[in-house]
């Protein structure tokens, strides 16, 4: 990442750096609702607002991603594990001042001319280790994150990365373009992503030394949190709130779905928690079509009323023949 790349994600949430998790948490909440894609439909600008909110909080709610940040600014994936060793001692590349470096291949070549004049070789007492299976490369993957980090040990020659998608992405589909170094890689994410699903690109991955033969690119997909959407094992669900006049004596609701709003018959007599299930309303499974969406009832009672509403309750609180507490009257020690 070059220097004029960096983001400033504290000041993207609007937070200072000594804010805690719920602060920054709560920041985020507040952004991701008022910049969410669904709430700014074919508003550009608003995605890319939500996508970099979303990147800011993924790093700062992460305790050792935060720590890395605050130490190694805009160099912070990069620099996980050194692989440099003197002896038994590692060396601490912390007290480098990074910013007097363009970019990170600016401060490699520099830290090897300090420790190694070839490599495998020794200079002043230190010695620099290649990491098998993978090339000296350390690109700017433009919608995901590399989870190689520099000097970590890929399997083999695989190459594994995070990409972070929408609901809408993944539920879709999604064509993402992405630059490997001095290669553009076009990657079509199939409708029915969730997080933990893995797409394997091969032949993207790292070049074998010995034989120069290219590893699998493995993409793991993470989805950035929706404010009415969630899962529940292969199960898309969501909350939607009904009075308790509603409750009793039912009603419909506008629902909405991946497809779009459905109305909802909500039968009388239904209970805070209770779940009505929309067949084929769910999400996209690859090999077994739709799955369903489970909506669970909340019965919201209101903080404040009328007059005349008061004056209804406390008509129906005088004539009521229903007592939900009469089985307490036997409980005993």
């Amino acid at each position: 990442m070059a220097s004029t790349d960096y983001k400033d994600y504290y000041a993207i949430l609007g937070v200072n750096k000594n804010a805690s998790v719920e602060e920054i948490k709560k920041a985020f909440r507040k952004l991701a609702v008022k910049y969410h894609p669904d709430r700014n439909p074919a508003n550009q600008q608003a995605e890319e607002k939500f996508k970099e909110i979303s990147e800011a909080y993924e790093i700062l709610s992460d305790k050792e991603k935060r720590q890395k940040y605050d130490q190694f600014g805009q160099y912070w994936q990069q620099a996980n594990q050194g692989s440099w060793t003197s002896g038994q001692s590692g060396v601490d590349v912390s007290g480098f001042n990074f910013s007097q470096y363009g970019n990170f291949d600016e401060f490699i070549n520099e830290l090897l001319g300090r420790f190694a004049s070839t490599s495998g070789s020794t200079t002043g007492g230190y010695s620099y280790r290649t990491t098998t299976g993978r090339q000296p490369e350390y690109s700017d993957f433009s919608g995901f994150s590399d989870t190689g980090g520099f000097g970590a040990q890929p399997p083999a020659t695989d190459r594994t990365a995070t990409l972070h998608l929408t609901f809408s992405e993944a539920f879709r589909g999604v064509q993402k373009r992405f630059n490997l170094g001095n290669e553009v890689l076009d990657v079509r994410i199939p409708a029915g992503a969730k997080t933990g699903s893995r797409v394997r690109v091969r032949g993207k991955g790292f070049i074998n030394p010995s034989n120069q033969q290219r590893g699998d690119l493995y993409l793991k997909i993470e989805l950035i949190s929706h404010p009415f959407f969630q899962f529940e094992g292969e199960h898309l669900i969501c909350e939607v709130p009904i009075t308790p006049d509603e409750a009793i004596l039912g009603t419909s609701i506008e629902v909405p779905t991946p497809d779009g709003v459905v109305t909802v018959r909500v039968p009388s007599g239904i209970r805070s928690g209770q779940s009505l299930r929309l067949r084929g309303k769910g999400w996209v499974h690859p090999k077994d079509g739709r799955g369903d969406q489970l909506v669970k009832i909340v019965i919201n009672t209101p903080q404040s009323i009328t007059e005349t509403e008061r004056e209804l309750y406390q008509k129906i609180s005088a004539s009521r023949a229903y007592d939900p507490r009469s089985h307490l009257k036997t409980v005993s020690l």
